[in-house]
C-alpha cells in the first residue's frame, strides 16, 4: 500500500474573510474548544495573534516539512469563491506558483460541482495560470452529486480525490477517482463543528483505519491535512500530521504523488 498525501488550501488571509461570517464563527469555536478543554491557552493567544498579523495558511511551512520527510505532497488551491473559500485569484496565483516552485504538485480545489460551464472554467483558469497541461481536483467540502465526476472527466482532470471511502481508485472516462481515506476534519471534529478528540484519541482512530485498509489489501490510502491546521494555533492537530508521517515512514510504507500513482494505474491497465 502506498500513500497520498494532499493539503487543501481553504484560507489564506484572514481579512478575506471581511464580508463573510467565518471569522466571529472562528471565534465563537475557538471559545467552545477552550471552555470544553480541548485547546491551551498558548493556543488562543497564538489564534488570536494570527487574526492580527492577517495570517491563515501555514504553506510555507508546511512545505519545508514534507520537503523535509520526503512527501511529494499535492496543494489543491481554489479558482473561485464559495462556501467560506474566499481569497482573490491574486493570492491564489501567487501561492500556486510558489508551490510549484517548490517542487510540490498543484491542482484545483474545486467550488463548481453541478454546473458543467463553472467547472469548465475552473478547469481553464487554472490550466492557464499553472501552465499544465495535466492535472486533478479535489471539491471544497468534497462536494459532488450524481453527475460530478462525469463532469470532471470530461473537462479534462487527470484524477479526483473527493469521494471519502476507504477503497481502491477507479476510472471515470479518463479520470481516475482516488477515494480520501482520512482527513483531519473528520478525526478532530467527530459530528461536531469544533474539536471534540484528544490526539490520543485521534492516534488510535488513525491506526484502526490504516490497518483496516491493510486488510483490504488497498493499492493506495490517501491522507488530507489542510495547511492551516501545521501551526502554534493548532498545536495537537500539527502534532498529528507530524505523528502520522513519522509512524508510516516507520512502518515501511511508501509515498508517492497523484500524478505518479496516475502513471502506475495507466500503465497496468495497457497490460
Amino acid at each position: 500500500m502506498k500513500i497520498i498525501i494532499s493539503h487543501d488550501v481553504d484560507h489564506i488571509t484572514v481579512m478575506e474573510h471581511w464580508k463573510d461570517p467565518i471569522i466571529p464563527k472562528f471565534l465563537i469555536r475557538s471559545t467552545i474548544e477552550f471552555a470544553l478543554g480541548y485547546v491551551s491557552f498558548s493556543e488562543i493567544i497564538s489564534r488570536l495573534k494570527n487574526l492580527l498579523i492577517n495570517k491563515w495558511n501555514n504553506i510555507n511551512e508546511l512545505m519545508a516539512f514534507d520537503r523535509e520527510n520526503n512527501i511529494p505532497s499535492t496543494f489543491f488551491i481554489g479558482m473561485s469563491n464559495g462556501r467560506g473559500l474566499s481569497y482573490t485569484n491574486k493570492n491564489a496565483v501567487f501561492w500556486l506558483k510558489r508551490i510549484i516552485e517548490n517542487g510540490f504538485d498543484v491542482g484545483v480545489h474545486g467550488i463548481a460541482f453541478n454546473d458543467y460551464g463553472k467547472v469548465k472554467r475552473e478547469y481553464n483558469l487554472f490550466k492557464e495560470i499553472s501552465r499544465l497541461d495535466k492535472f486533478g481536483i479535489r471539491m471544497h467540502y468534497l462536494k459532488y452529486n450524481d453527475y460530478t465526476l462525469s463532469m470532471l472527466s470530461k473537462v479534462g482532470y487527470i484524477f479526483d480525490s473527493s469521494l471519502y471511502d476507504l477503497s481502491d481508485p477507479f476510472i471515470i472516462g479518463d479520470m481516475w477517482e482516488f477515494p480520501l481515506c482520512i482527513m483531519d476534519g473528520y478525526m478532530f471534529l467527530r459530528n461536531s463543528r469544533w474539536q471534540n478528540q484528544t490526539i490520543e484519541q485521534v492516534k488510535k482512530d488513525t491506526k484502526m483505519i490504516i490497518d483496516k485498509a491493510i486488510a483490504k489489501n488497498l493499492k493506495y490510502f490517501t491522507v488530507l491535512f489542510h495547511d492551516r491546521y501545521f501551526s502554534e494555533s493548532f498545536i495537537i492537530w500539527r502534532d498529528w500530521y507530524i505523528w502520522l508521517v513519522n509512524y508510516l515512514k516507520n512502518n515501511g510504507f511508501e509515498f508517492i504523488s497523484f500524478m505518479d500513482a496516475v502513471k502506475e494505474l495507466r500503465n497496468e491497465k495497457q497490460l
